[in-house]
């Protein structure tokens, strides 16, 4: 097993990227081999266990998870690993199949503390609360500490906050980056192989971008700053969640004990697509939309986020001011990511309300109220009301809806499946949760095919309901299965309803939304636009589709060059009346 884990390192490190995480089978021999570990590799088994096994409900997860409560509870023995540490590291596993074990562990006198320490940072516990609550009202000392501990929200507060300035490099793409740019088409069977996948960012050639654009991140990131991403128009296209994975990885930070894979980092844009940006909040990166014409490649600046302001770090020239878009974006990237601190804060009051206590104040709550009004509600507003139990929701205010409908495709459902697991979803929430293969039936690469086999049972063993190759496109299926006035999802760019009202998503926030059956939203402007007479002879639907942005920049509301961009569109609700 070493050896042939080796031979992949050296294949994959001359393309400059890591090596695939474990899978279950690779991860079974190196249980194997960490009970009787070879003279001298005792420290390269014990970095494989701690940082190369994908964390949450991977199967591989499964081997590790049930290996590491072995030695733990004292049923197996390991020369490397010792009771403590097998603890410790069940701790590192964010959520699923580490869980239980560590619940068990909070009645052992020796580890109870450890286990109870690993808890109290471990989010993705969902029904577990109760199991935990039950034995701290029988008494537990250390269960009652882990519920103490998520109601004073210490996982949250003993992450570093933003800092009042922060320096970064200016790696500048001039004009609009779609995500085909950044994840190119051709390439999106690499997609969820973030390292591999990112080799493809950028390679199609565009103006005012010159010679190797990674070679250049890399030189940027040799002056010692973090390097952001900066752009005229960024994130537009529909491919956002591998977008991001694939900027994430050449600018973001490793996560502790998750392989291949990156947060935080920093993205500015005079206009950052609004779905793009709300992934970039997933992953724990920093979006802000800003003026960026001073900025240049190279330059190196100083952000003050909490100031709103943007400085020439060594000329001290000011370069614009910018207001974020929400001041919760500084909790999310405390917290990792927006994902994380809504699961998060959802402990927290969820263990305050457990223990008669407050609402906690550790955090920056969303805008959750709005102001009476004789004004009615848009029937987008009313659609998002019903899901969220009021009767509308006004635009700027934050909702999480109840997701009656979640798509998932198959360009973007090996990723989709990847996230599941890494919120350790074991069944969905959602009322639908639908898989199809509409890109890859007609000409399936290998992995494709690999694919087809192992996403269906994925999916239908969590509740969701997946569609074979060759069964047709998912919108097909979903129009005709959708409930009128319900809210959904999907990962997709086309995923609109005609039934009800949808929020296309990245594939991390789709399965959010299929794990949980709600999804953040902050609620959107409605554009309305009308249609009166009758259709003439030779006119399709598709005319009139086409009809609708052409109208909007006679209108003056749509424009097409790329310098002061003007789209009325841009992540509202499009309402459609007279047709």
């Amino acid at each position: 097993m070493l050896d042939d884990y080796r031979k992949q390192v050296d294949e994959r490190a001359a393309e400059g990227i890591p090596p695939k995480p474990l899978d279950p089978e690779q991860t079974a021999a190196l249980v194997a081999l960490l009970k009787d570990p070879p003279a001298g590799e005792e420290d390269s088994l014990l970095y494989l266990i701690t940082n190369r096994v994908p964390p949450g409900v991977d199967e591989a997860a499964y081997v590790k998870a049930a290996f590491l409560a072995d030695v733990a509870k004292g049923n197996a023995q390991c020369s490397v690993i010792d009771r403590k540490s097998a603890t410790e590291l069940l701790g590192t596993m964010f959520g699923g199949y580490n869980i239980a074990p560590l619940i068990d562990l909070l009645d052992d006198g020796e580890l109870a503390e450890t286990a109870a320490t690993a808890l109290s940072h471990t989010l993705l516990v969902f029904d577990a609360f109760h199991d935990i609550k039950e034995k701290a009202d029988n008494g537990n000392q250390q269960a009652k500490r882990v519920v103490q501990s998520w109601a004073d929200a210490e996982w949250f507060t003993s992450r570093d906050k933003l800092s009042e300035k922060i320096t970064l490099t200016v790696f500048k793409v001039p004009g609009e980056t779609n995500t085909d740019d950044l994840s190119p088409a051709p390439d999106a069977w690499s997609r969820p192989d973030i390292p591999l996948h990112a080799t493809a960012m950028l390679t199609n050639p565009r103006p005012g971008l010159e010679g190797d654009p990674l070679k250049l991140i890399d030189d940027l990131q040799a002056k010692g700053h973090p390097v952001a991403y900066v752009g005229d128009v960024v994130g537009t296209g529909s491919s956002r969640k591998s977008a991001t994975n694939s900027v994430l990885w050449h600018t973001g930070d490793d996560i502790p004990f998750v392989p291949n894979k990156r947060a935080g980092g920093f993205c500015l844009g005079g206009n950052i697509a609004p779905i793009f940006f709300n992934t970039m909040e997933d992953a724990g990166a920093l979006p802000i939309e800003c003026d960026v014409s001073k900025m240049d490649m190279g330059d190196v600046i100083d952000i003050y986020p909490y100031k709103g302001v943007m400085k020439n770090a060594e000329s001290g020239d000011e370069l614009c001011r910018f207001e974020l878009k929400t001041d919760v974006l500084l909790d999310e990237v405390q917290a990792g990511g927006r994902i994380p601190l809504i699961i998060g804060r959802g402990l927290t009051d969820r263990a305050r309300e457990a223990l008669g206590l407050e609402p906690s104040d550790a955090f920056r709550r969303p805008a959750a109220q709005q102001e009476d009004s004789s004004k009615g509600f848009t029937l987008g507003q009313k659609m998002v009301g019903r899901a969220c139990g009021v009767e509308g929701v006004r635009p700027g205010i934050y909702c999480e809806p109840r997701m009656t409908t979640v798509g998932s495709q198959d360009t973007t459902g090996p990723m989709t499946r990847d996230e599941l697991k890494d919120l350790a979803c074991l069944g969905f929430s959602a009322d639908l949760v639908m898989q199809s293969f509409c890109h890859t039936a007609a000409y399936p690469k290998p992995v494709d095919v690999q694919t087809h086999h192992t996403l269906p049972d994925f999916i239908s063993s969590r509740g969701g309901v997946s569609l074979r190759p060759g069964d047709g496109i998912i919108h097909s299926w979903l129009n005709r299965m959708l409930m009128p006035d319900t809210v959904g999802t999907g990962g997709d760019s086309h995923t609109r309803f005609p039934l009800g009202i949808s929020f296309p998503a990245g594939s991390g926030l789709v399965a959010f939304a299929a794990a949980t059956g709600v999804m953040p939203l902050d609620m959107p402007e409605s554009v309305l636009v009308r249609f009166s007479g009758e259709m003439q002879p030779g006119i399709t639907l598709r005319d009139l589709v086409h009809a609708i942005p052409q109208a909007a920049i006679q209108n003056g509301l749509l424009t097409v060059d790329q310098a002061g961009t003007q789209n009325i569109f841009s992540g509202q609700i499009l309402r459609i009346e007279g047709m």
